[in-house]
């Protein structure tokens, strides 16, 4: 199996879009109830450029297996070296350690990106996110209780962050 990381274009939008609705029905990866449109998508994937908050398709073998991204946090320039990271991987791709390959990664870019420390906000139930980040150094820094009502269940969500840098 060959790993390759390369900088998503306009023209990947509609992959991206069905990746990210593969993760809806299973009420784990995001907030999102319903599908949504590759419209309205458009402004979010307009916000990545590859210099500072990229979005990275992870391809095997040539195909796109999922996408990674790193976006602005809270969008101040006070949090100008932090950012938010998101990993969607393609249903037919999981359970392959390409969750631990895109942060291996990400983790590799951090530096040019002047980017220093990473939060990941993650569903309290989800058990394989809530494993792959604190495996690789995360520790929970916020903890928010009941806040996403999804099937009639109140879900917790938990803000995983990681300092990464000799002056962290």
């Amino acid at each position: 199996m060959r790993i390759e990381f390369k900088y998503a274009q306009h023209q990947d939008l509609p992959q991206i879009t069905d990746i990210y609705n593969q993760a809806i029905p299973g009420r784990q990866a995001t907030a999102d109830l319903e599908p949504v449109t590759v419209a309205s998508k458009e402004a979010w994937f307009a916000a990545f450029t590859p210099d500072k908050y990229p979005i990275w398709l992870i391809m095997v073998d040539g195909n796109i297996a999922g996408w990674v991204s790193l976006e602005a946090f809270y969008g101040r320039p006070a949090y100008s070296h932090t950012a938010e990271i998101s990993i969607y991987l393609d249903q037919h791709y999981q359970h392959q350690q390409l969750g631990q390959a895109a942060l291996d990664f990400v983790f590799s870019q951090l530096p040019h990106l002047a980017l220093d420390t990473i939060v990941a906000f993650v569903f309290h139930h989800n058990g394989p996110s809530q494993h792959l980040f604190t495996r690789n150094g995360f520790d929970r820094w916020g903890h928010l209780p009941r806040v996403a009502l999804m099937d009639g269940q109140r879900r917790d969500l938990d803000i995983l962050g990681r300092h990464f840098g000799k002056n962290m």
